[in-house]
């Protein structure tokens, strides 16, 4: 069966054509790269997250069996609302030896490579198989690829390793921060501004958790990073939104904020909230003496585990000899690698581009990037058959 053929920079201009930013869904993509890979009579199904909406694709080239390679890449971009773009977001535009669009390096680049190629994976006959794992949600917490991953481990054949096509230039990376998101919110109680001995001011307690995360954020500077390998050199605390009050002569009887954590791989994932529960603790006797439904609570909104280094894995190793590299590096930013490597996958994270160019008007990706990407999927065609 003979289908139609891209060459990168064509499959590429398709799937910037897709507006597929996380709000809005990604079906329109999916359906493409179905129509394209059923042309070539690649077998592939669907797992959503959101149906009608937000769905995974996974495909298999080569043998239905264990100790594949999956090439995992997201479909979802963020948004460009706002942006001072010079060239229409969602039309690949070349200037110079540049791509720009939304998604050219965050992480459409990738996956039109991996696409482009499916004629030649199939062509070699491989032995192992090479698995696409196309996922949805990832800008917004990695949340949408979750269950492709449960659908991975309890129903296919275990693969021998992921490698995520991120964008890191190309270079292999075998370690991130974790990623958790938290939700804080203080109940006081209302009053009259002049009578605030009756009132518990909700904003002013929370000013008192957020100098208690401010303490926390120096202790982990100051604990610092043992291996020297991530930027910013230590564990970080930030808190990005804030909301409370009513009027400036109303003691606010809520105030809540976001904030989150991405922490070392080693790092302990409850060390913190822990810390920050027992500081609201010794703050919550004063609150109930004035008003007992006052009080403090934090939930978990979102967890994205960190990448543990596993050295000589199979994932690394074969990244790195498919790279022609000899060292790792770590990067701060989160992927679904760390997903994998939670359900047994060594994972690595490897891919054309360069994160500085993601999220911002006029992203870009440089051809050169992507010759080298399609130098590195060659070889593994290579080594599978």
């Amino acid at each position: 069966m003979t289908g139609q053929r891209f060459t990168t920079e064509e499959m590429l201009a398709r799937l910037i054509a897709f507006d597929t930013t996380s709000r809005d869904g990604n079906i329109p993509l999916i359906e493409f790269v179905e129509d394209y890979l059923d042309g070539w009579g690649v077998p592939h199904f669907r797992v959503d997250y959101e149906a009608g909406k937000k769905t995974n694709l996974f495909a298999t080239i080569g043998p239905d069996i264990a100790g594949g390679i999956v090439l995992s890449g997201h479909t979802d971009v963020v948004p460009v609302d706002g942006q001072a773009w010079t060239s229409n977001p969602f039309e690949l535009t070349a200037r110079a030896d540049r791509l720009f669009g939304r998604g050219t390096c965050d992480m459409k680049g990738f996956i039109a490579v991996c696409l482009s190629l499916v004629p030649d994976f199939i062509a070699a006959k491989l032995k192992s198989p090479i698995h696409l794992a196309l996922s949805c949600d990832e800008e917004v917490g990695c949340k949408g690829v979750r269950p492709l991953v449960a659908h991975m481990r309890d129903h296919l054949p275990k693969p021998r390793a992921v490698i995520v096509g991120e964008p890191t230039s190309m270079q292999v990376v075998n370690a991130h921060k974790s990623a958790i998101t938290f939700s804080t919110e203080v109940a006081g109680h209302e009053g009259h501004s002049s009578l605030t001995h009756q009132g518990v001011n909700a904003i002013m307690v929370a000013g008192e958790l957020l100098s208690e995360i401010n303490r926390i954020r120096s202790d982990l500077i100051a604990a610092g990073d043992p291996t020297h390998r991530f930027n910013p050199p230590y564990s970080t605390v930030h808190v990005g939104l804030i909301e409370g009050g009513t009027a400036k002569n109303i003691i606010p009887r809520k105030c809540s904020f976001q904030w989150e954590t991405r922490l070392l791989p080693t790092a302990d994932p409850e060390a913190v909230p822990l810390r920050l529960e027992a500081f609201a603790k010794t703050l919550e006797p004063a609150m109930h003496a004035v008003a007992p439904d006052t009080g403090i609570r934090t939930d978990t909104v979102n967890r994205v585990p960190g990448l543990a280094p596993e050295h000589d894995s199979p994932a690394e190793h074969l990244a790195l000899h498919l790279a022609n590299a000899n060292s790792t590096h770590a990067v701060s930013y989160c992927t679904e690698a760390g997903l994998f490597q939670q359900i047994g996958i060594p994972a690595v994270i490897c891919g054309p581009g360069s994160i500085e160019q993601a999220h911002k008007p006029d992203e870009y990706i440089d051809v050169s990037e992507l010759r080298k990407c399609e130098g590195f999927m060659q070889r593994l065609v290579a080594q599978l058959v």
